[in-house]
């Protein structure tokens, strides 16, 4: 039988668990032959010659490596396209008065009326706590809200807490807030989602053509750099529609599997009606599991430590009834539907293991958490024995902290924690699973960026920085396995993605130089021939990377 794809290069890369085996990597063609969809051979090219037919598309990449796709474990696709899409970026403004100069510029010509909204407000712009009043003097009557770095919280106007309706009495059955000033009058600076969601339902709609045309835009940019798969953990309106109205207008550029969040101390009619959506999907989406976030961000003080930080805060979870959190994830594992955890601080990470260790495993995947950004020693042998997959986000250390602890978060927790941040390292030498995602916008979507810099420890573009726990570096072989069999392995579809092998589903990564062979500064650079997304070849014409900027819009929004 003749295959209905071959693609030719110099090296097929197995990236397999042992750094003696790296693959074919002689002088000669290796291929991988593609029939429905799936990889029917793997070889030398004369040894594929006989599955060429007349009909058989032939790809030839002579100097390139073919990888397992790329799959990023941790990204926000949807609400992060339409946000940047339709925000202004302060990325890189490191003081009040350049934020203000591109909100100015964002005001331009526009009614007073209009809202302005921005993203990855850098909160160290503020001597001392964020507030709004600031935007009141440069811009006057203007409705304005700035999501934070972290996209923990909100800073807005007052004008735009006057049209929220916000008065500081407000109650949340999370652990949101909105701040007020001792005379008991709202600041401006809105804390988590339940708060925040008083301040988006403000908004401008955003129509579906408009929104749709961000995210496939998006989606273009994460498969021109390697991506074939992406874990949005989130499924929120308007995600849905905006997949159908791609899908009916072509294919996704690469695979989204969606995990709904499950709102904090939500009900079990909440929990059903997610359960519910399991399995909905089209062409190249689905949902599939389940998000919790049981604190919040260190940053911001909403993480779950077990001491509480230099202000006293950074000690409580999100989820206020840590029972309720108990019974919805032992609801969902029930079902065999496996969860994901937001958990940040090192009492949410022990407080999420113990739950695990009581509820099991769902059948089809193992559980999740995401972040772990301080972890102590005692909890680092506790994922490999109950089987719990370390979803971590380098880019997190490289990019929002600094080596010399002088950035926000590391001051907040201490030296003590902050040196137990990121544990990517002892984590896999502890038998864990490390699953690595950018939690797009957040970090640099680009995943070359990404695996560069958890090799590194530090901003791969910045060659004279000093890298952050520099002990917790990987391997390239590790980083690279950590996008590939990893994903899989958290997805529960360690038994037909992550690998390539007859059998397999063709998702394949196509490089121009094998990342094993190349230092991290080249890896992050290394031009991007191909995606393979189930057989279909997508080729690009790689512009290098995308410029690695530091974060960009809202984490982990539901």
């Amino acid at each position: 039988m003749h295959a209905d794809t071959i693609l030719l290069a110099r090296t097929i890369e197995l990236l397999t668990d042992s750094d003696t085996d790296p693959g074919p990597h002689d002088r000669t063609l290796h291929g991988v032959a593609v029939t429905a969809g799936r990889i029917t051979a793997v070889g030398p090219a004369e040894l594929l010659a006989p599955l060429r037919g007349p009909a058989t598309a032939v790809h030839e990449f002579p100097d390139a490596a073919i990888l397992p796709g790329l799959t990023d474990t941790h990204a926000h696709p949807v609400w992060g396209a339409i946000s940047t899409g339709s925000g202004t970026d302060l990325s890189g403004a490191v003081t009040l008065d350049e934020v203000l100069a591109r909100l100015a510029d964002s005001a331009a010509g526009r009614p007073v009326g209009d809202w302005i909204t921005g993203f990855d407000l850098d909160v160290n712009v503020f001597d001392g706590e964020p507030h709004g009043a600031f935007l009141a003097e440069h811009l006057p009557g203007r409705p304005v809200s700035l999501l934070t770095r972290d996209a923990h919280a909100l800073v807005v106007s007052p004008r735009a807490v006057e049209l929220s309706g916000l008065t500081g009495r407000e109650s949340f059955t999370d652990a949101s807030s909105v701040v007020v000033d001792g005379a008991g009058r709202p600041t401006g600076y809105v804390l988590e989602l339940q708060a925040m969601d008083l301040v988006f339902a403000h908004y401008p709609e955003v129509p579906l053509d408009t929104a749709a045309a961000h995210v496939r835009a998006q989606l273009e940019r994460f498969a021109r750099s390697g991506l074939t798969g992406l874990h949005a953990l989130d499924f929120g309106e308007p995600s849905e529609e905006v997949f159908r109205h791609l899908e009916e207008r072509g294919e996704l550029p690469l695979r989204v599997r969606c995990s709904p969040l499950v709102p904090a101390d939500s009900t079990p009619d909440v929990w059903q009606r997610i359960a519910g959506l399991q399995g909905l999907g089209g062409r190249r989406w689905h949902v599939d599991g389940v998000k919790f976030m049981l604190d919040g961000t260190a940053d911001n003080g909403t993480a779950w430590f077990e001491h509480p930080d230099v202000h006293g805060e950074n000690r409580e979870p999100l989820w206020r009834d840590t029972d309720a959190y108990r019974a919805a994830v032992r609801f969902f594992t029930e079902r065999g539907i496996p969860t994901a955890t937001h958990a940040i601080g090192d009492r949410a990470v022990r407080f999420a293991l113990d739950v695990f260790e009581e509820t099991g495993r769902a059948p089809r995947a193992p559980h999740r958490i995401e972040h772990l950004e301080s972890v102590p020693d005692d909890l680092l042998p506790r994922f490999a024995r109950l089987d719990v997959v370390a979803g971590l986000q380098p880019v997190h250390a490289t990019r929002q902290t600094r080596a010399d602890g002088t950035d926000n978060w590391s001051r907040r927790i201490g030296p003590e924690r902050a040196a137990r941040g990121w544990r990517t390292r002892d984590l896999l030498d502890h038998g864990a699973v490390v699953a690595l995602g950018s939690d797009w916008p957040i970090g640099p979507g680009d995943p070359r960026v990404g695996l560069a810099d958890c090799q590194l420890r530090r901003p791969v573009e910045e060659p004279d920085a000093a890298p952050v726990q520099p002990g917790q570096a990987v391997t390239a072989r590790e980083a690279y396995r950590a996008m590939t069999a990893a994903a899989a392995y958290a997805a529960g579809t360690d038994g037909e993605l992550g690998r390539i092998a007859p059998g397999f589903i063709a998702d394949l990564t196509v490089l121009a130089a094998n990342p094993l062979d190349l230092d991290p500064g080249a890896q992050a650079v290394n031009p991007v021939l191909a995606t393979v997304v189930g057989g279909a070849v997508q080729l690009h014409h790689d512009l290098g990377a995308a410029a690695p900027t530091p974060v960009t819009a809202p984490k982990d929004q539901p």
